[in-house]
């Protein structure tokens, strides 16, 4: 296993975007090419004492947005199965990780989601004159998520 100290990055170089995995319920996703959605924000509530001149804002509760996972079309099923069960009533909620790593495939950041269900799935673009891989969607509910930093 390479040490911590061969990634060649230093404390404050950027980690590059394209050198990720995702976990779900333990199984690991690392064909994936696109992550989006990863946000969170707090609802501000605003009141105002009396004839105070000044309001006050507080945080309220938080949101967490919908995370899209994109890939190239793989012949397993897992995902689809997943989805497949939600549009039959079955909701299978599930948790998991996206996991930032760096040159040497070490975790840099991991960012663990809890009670996802998939809430659309979006097939493939097709073209006759393309050259791209046929790539398919799956966005996920996710009830809040936690960002943990690795060690790399």
């Amino acid at each position: 296993m390479a040490s911590l100290k061969a990634d060649n990055r230093r404390a404050y170089d950027h980690v590059g975007n394209y050198n990720f995995r995702i976990e779900i319920e333990g199984i690991t996703w690392g064909s994936f090419k696109n992550v989006e959605g990863l946000a969170a924000e707090a609802q501000v509530i605003e009141e105002q004492n009396g004839d105070e001149r000044v309001q006050r804002k507080r945080p309220g509760q938080m949101k967490y947005s919908n995370i899209t996972l994109k890939r190239g079309y793989v012949s397993t099923p897992y995902l689809w199965e997943w989805w497949k069960a939600v549009r039959e009533g079955k909701v299978q909620r599930k948790s998991g990780s996206i996991i930032l790593q760096n040159d040497h495939g070490l975790e840099v950041m991991r960012y663990n989601f809890f009670e996802a269900w998939p809430c659309k799935w979006k097939g493939f673009t097709l073209d006759g004159k393309g050259t791209d891989s046929a790539v398919e969607e799956i966005e996920m509910v996710v009830e809040r998520w936690e960002r943990i930093q690795g060690a790399g």
